[in-house]
């Protein structure tokens, strides 16, 4: 995804802490929300759609929130895909599943589940046309749909 140079969606306590990653989130583009201040969060998102579809960038989002624990999806959290939606109207939505992050840090922080095979499964772009609902229920259906449960 270089190429698109991405700017991704994150808690704001990866914000700091973290080497290379946590100057990258600040200092790159990223919005940075506190999920406890919705009215911060929807202006960061509102930020990010509109620099991205100013300068034709891409944005990563992850609608589900935290990982879930056993693998199974949660349910889509839609105000950031709606925002976002808003204010790039011209971006393509790419879904993406994601299947076995979960397994990571199933028994929490350590043991970390090692040898670990994390596959990603990219299909096909949705455009950004349409009921937003429709086109969230669309995307959340195409990755609950790509990712193998299995314990």
């Amino acid at each position: 995804m270089r190429k698109y140079h991405p700017k991704f969606v994150s808690k704001i306590e990866l914000g700091k802490g973290i080497p290379s990653v946590s100057f990258n989130l600040r200092h790159g583009g990223s919005a940075l929300i506190n999920r406890k201040d919705p009215k911060q969060s929807i202006e960061q998102l509102a930020k990010l759609g509109e620099y991205i579809e100013e300068h034709k960038r891409s944005a990563v989002i992850f609608p589900e929130g935290t990982r879930s624990r056993d693998g199974a999806p949660k349910k889509f959290r839609t105000t950031g895909l709606k925002v976002l939606m808003d204010k790039a109207p011209s971006a393509l939505i790419v879904p993406i599943s994601i299947n076995n992050s979960w397994k990571i840090l199933r028994y929490g922080k350590f043991p970390m589940g090692l040898s670990t095979y994390i596959k990603f499964k990219v299909h096909q772009p949705i455009e950004n046309r349409g009921n937003p609902d429709t086109l969230i229920e669309q995307v959340e259906s195409v990755i609950v749909h790509g990712i193998n449960h299995s314990v």
